[in-house]
């Protein structure tokens, strides 16, 4: 086999680790403060002599070896300044664990006729989940996986969500995890079935109509179980080596484990690992974890001495890459500053991501949702809320009232903030978290829920309790509403696209009233809430024009829950006109904590 070396090689996923041919395998390794670097494994009896590399230069070793086959086990043993270690590969695509070794995988797949599209960004519907809860097995102690997840797929179909984003599935410490704590970030988490098991998911979501979208970590690596750590024997004091930052760089709220992101070969391994998923996995987006302790060192933005250039580029180069490679997929940004540039454009100095997390829109709604008091609502931070866009583009940012992070860390499921230990069964529980959900699926922006959402899963997420499927039962009529929303936010083009004009915000009787339309202010949607515990009747709501509206959607129907009210409401049409305005005016009336949608 002819590989070439690191002088006319463009290092990459493909040249990097093991590179599996007919009778054996080639290696490729970066190891710049290694004396003498050998690969051992199963084929030779882990002998550390056996299979040495050659140094190709600029730190790399290669060695070319007979009788690798596939699901060998292997790692190399490194000649440091201080002596001999042993290490796994750094882009080892499976582990037997997250302190064990690498294994030699066969990258080839078949994948049919695998040729799926992704949808319009604006037509985007996310379900966010954790694979290691999300269908555990009736009776088992151990994480679910990718095969258990497709279990559920037929829900997610009826459900109407056409983009599965999975938390990160990297291994990581232990068998269980939210996954924010990567030890091996080209190895698919071991207790989730490894890389093939992961292949399988994303062909089988693709045949079901979904989009899949990976969550990856580059602010910061493990800090627990890391094999970079010092990985060639060489670091300055304490710090990591040459993965890793060496001075106060380094330090991020998970440990003292960012990467150098100004040393040019660990912003290849960060880029050829956002290319391997895209290339090797079909997957159709990736959403980067805390964005801001890449761009910047402590998150404080506003300290010129604070930022960290290298990252804001290597961002930019990432999402450059993947927009020449790989068109129509989506980078999507956490964020949660709120800044522009994040989304702009790297043409106009921006970081390229496709959307962002927005705490513009989940912070006010869900304390607008949260408040004990109905006075406490604030209408004004709703208007901001919706009207909200980045660089003027609506579906540039995320909307959502539950994610991984608002139902943990102190904080709990919407239901659970509301109703306490009654949460699923508590009425105003029930209502005002169904408010919620109309909201995000008629707000601009791409709209995303969180794993049992939609049958009021409670309390706070916890990465050892699986979810209670018995409550998609037990609340059917919750899980109706929601694919209710979902069908309306799909088939009517007004709900995405990228307009909306608020028609009604009274902040004393705690109404509000916005119209949604596209470019051409056709195909329109009328949204109306109220977030008061009593009915609102002969409410006047000026309308953008004469037309009829067709009542489309009524969350206080009792086929959603028998606690709700069954609130009549009617279809609209004008029956006046508006003194101050001159526009048409029609009399609407809703029910206690209820929304109404309605089209042409």
């Amino acid at each position: 086999m002819n590989v070439q070396t690191s002088s006319t090689l463009t290092q990459t996923h493909a040249g990097m680790g093991v590179i599996l041919r007919e009778g054996g395998a080639a290696f490729r390794v970066w190891a710049p403060h290694a004396t003498a670097v050998a690969v051992s494994g199963d084929w030779n009896d882990w002998s550390d002599a056996a299979n040495p590399m050659a140094a190709e230069g600029e730190g790399y070793w290669y060695a070319d070896v007979d009788g690798v086959v596939a699901g060998q086990e292997y790692r190399f043993a490194i000649e440091g300044p201080d002596g001999s270690i042993s290490r796994i590969d750094p882009y080892a695509r499976a582990v037997t664990n997250s302190v064990g070794n690498g294994i030699v995988t066969d990258r080839a797949y078949d994948w049919g006729d695998d040729a799926f599209q992704m949808p319009d960004w604006n037509a985007l519907v996310i379900y966010e989940l954790h694979l290691g809860t999300f269908n555990r097995p009736e009776g088992s102690d151990a994480p679910s996986g990718f095969h258990d997840a497709i279990g559920r797929f037929d829900h997610l179909r009826r459900l109407g969500v056409n983009a599965i984003q999975i938390m990160p599935a990297m291994e990581f410490a232990g068998d269980v995890s939210w996954g924010y704590n990567p030890a091996h970030i080209f190895a698919i988490e071991s207790a989730y079935g490894g890389p093939t098991a992961f292949k399988d998911f994303v062909r089988a979501a693709h045949a079901a109509g979904f989009a899949v979208i990976l969550d990856v970590v580059y602010n910061h690596f493990g800090p627990s179980d890391l094999d970079l750590w010092r990985f060639d024997g060489w670091g300055e004091g304490e710090a990591g080596g040459v993965y890793f930052y060496q001075d106060y760089r380094a330090a991020t709220p998970w440990g003292e484990t960012r990467p150098d992101y100004g040393r040019q070969e660990v912003r290849q391994f960060i880029r050829d690992n956002a290319l391997y998923w895209l290339e090797d996995f079909r997957v159709d987006g990736l959403r980067f974890d805390m964005t801001l302790y890449i761009r910047t060192i402590s998150g404080d933005e506003g300290d010129e001495g604070d930022q960290l250039p290298d990252g804001w580029s290597l961002m930019a180069w990432l999402n450059d890459e993947i927009a020449d490679r790989f068109p129509g997929r989506i980078t999507i940004a956490e964020d949660l500053r709120q800044v522009d540039a994040v989304t702009a454009t790297t043409g106009e100095g921006g970081a390229g991501f496709g959307a962002q997390w927005d705490a513009a829109f989940v912070h006010p709604v869900r304390e607008a949702l949260i408040a004990a008091e109905d006075d406490d609502r604030s209408i004004a931070s709703l208007v901001n809320a919706l009207t909200r866009t980045y660089n003027g583009d609506p579906f540039q940012r995320v909307v959502y009232t539950e994610s991984h992070d608002e139902v943990a860390n102190g904080k709990a499921r919407v239901p659970a903030e509301i109703g306490g230990e009654d949460e699923q069964r508590h009425w105003a529980a029930q209502k005002r978290a169904t408010l919620g959900a109309a909201l995000v699926l008629t707000a601009p922006g791409i709209p995303m829920l969180f794993q049992g959402q939609e049958f009021l899963q409670g309390d706070w997420f916890d990465d050892s309790v699986p979810l209670d499927w018995d409550q998609a039962e037990d609340f059917g009529g919750i899980v109706r509403l929601w694919r209710d929303l979902i069908g309306l936010r799909l088939s009517e083009p007004g709900l995405r696209g990228r307009h909306v004009e608020v028609l009604l915000a009274d902040e004393d009787r705690k109404l509000l009233a916005y119209h949604r339309h596209d470019d051409n202010g056709e195909a329109g949607v009328l949204v109306m809430l109220n977030l008061r515990a009593e009915a609102a009747h002969d409410v006047a709501l000026d309308m953008p024009d004469k037309g009829s509206w067709r009542l489309r959607l009524n969350t206080d129907w009792s086929g959603y829950s028998e606690a709700f009210g069954d609130h009549e409401a009617h279809d609209l049409e004008a029956n006046g006109e508006a003194e101050d305005t001159g526009r048409p005016r029609a009399m609407v009336s809703l029910g206690a904590y209820s929304a109404l949608v309605y089209t042409r």
